[in-house]
């Protein structure tokens, strides 16, 4: 029987390896700058942990990689860290933060075990999976325990089973509308909080950084990210249910330069690729025509601001190709 780690690695083992060794370097750099700065002796262990994982996933890959003969991708490196830098981000936001990468990791390892072929690499992604998720329950418990977990909103338990029997349950533009369904309250509340979370990183990016072309396509996409909370939570209040908070004054008054611009740049980008990806699956799950509209007008104003994005890594050299097919054109 054939030897299944003897399988060439296919495009999709490629690009989930690719993308995850990029971000576990920006995992590193990030993590070795929260251990020098953390404060809450709580807080530290788990930073610690991810640090751990990050380190130990990295090596997993290099592995794969050098069997491969495939180039071992640059990322980000020591010199796109500040370590000695004084704190920028509070301990619980923080931890937010490191659920909410961890939910973001949870959801690529998840999209690549359905993809992966070869049982190395499947074991790989299980294993982030896995890491994942136990970082979420670790970060979930401490923060229940110190009050600071921001829980979705509450909702009245159905009296009975029902089914929609008039085509009113989809308006939302003219006339009445229904109330929000528990899944449009769900994604109205994360959203929300991601933007919420991409907000006050954009403050901290702003604030330290030294080029004004970066300082100004954060600054724009800091307005956009409340302009979007305050849509979103407009939903939601006119309902009464409570919206989650922001947090802008997680950041502290630092301006000292931190992290690289490079860096800066790569991790807004990347979060406004997630961001794209939650408004199009929240679109898809909102019967409501004024909500499902409303994502799709949103849509197109955040591609435009990603796409500053990467005119700025590509113009500064900055942007690290992903794996390509061959040009068979140019090769004939």
């Amino acid at each position: 029987m054939r030897d299944k780690n003897n399988l060439h690695l296919t495009a999709a083992e490629m690009s989930s390896l690719w993308t995850q060794y990029i971000n576990d370097t920006l995992a590193v750099c990030v993590n070795t700058y929260f251990i020098k700065n953390v404060e809450d002796e709580d807080v530290r262990p788990i930073i610690e942990k991810t640090l751990e994982i990050a380190k130990m996933n990295l090596s997993i890959m290099k592995d794969i990689f050098d069997k491969e003969n495939f180039p071992i991708p640059i990322g980000f490196t020591e010199k796109d860290v500040n370590s000695d830098a004084p704190k920028l981000l509070s301990d619980t936001f923080v931890l937010l933060y490191l659920r909410h990468m961890s939910i973001l990791g949870v959801a690529a390892s998840t999209a690549a075990i359905a993809l992966a072929t070869r049982s190395d690499v499947l074991d790989f992604h299980k294993r982030v999976l896995d890491k994942g998720i136990m970082l979420q329950d670790l970060i979930r418990n401490l923060m229940l325990d110190q009050g600071t977990y921001v829980k979705p909103p509450y909702i009245s338990i159905p009296e009975k089973v029902d089914f929609v029997s008039k085509q009113q349950f989809l308006n939302g533009l003219f006339g009445d509308k229904r109330a929000l369904t528990s899944i449009e309250i769900s994604h109205l509340f994360l959203n929300i909080q991601t933007n919420a979370i991409g907000k006050a990183l954009m403050i901290a990016f702003a604030q330290t950084t030294k080029d004004e072309e970066v300082k100004q396509f954060l600054v724009k996409g800091k307005k956009m990210a409340q302009k979007h909370v305050d849509i979103f939570s407009d939903y939601l209040k006119k309902e009464s249910i409570p919206a989650p908070m922001i947090w802008d004054t997680a950041v502290t008054n630092t301006t000292t330069h931190v992290f690289s611009d490079k860096l800066v740049m790569f991790h807004v980008s990347a979060m406004i690729a997630a961001g794209i990806g939650n408004y199009g699956m929240a679109m898809a799950v909102s019967p409501r025509r004024d909500i499902g509209l409303k994502y799709a007008s949103l849509i197109p104003e955040i591609a435009l601001y990603a796409e500053d994005g990467a005119n700025i890594l590509i113009k500064h050299g900055w942007m690290e190709e992903p794996p390509q097919a061959d040009d068979r054109e140019q090769l004939i």
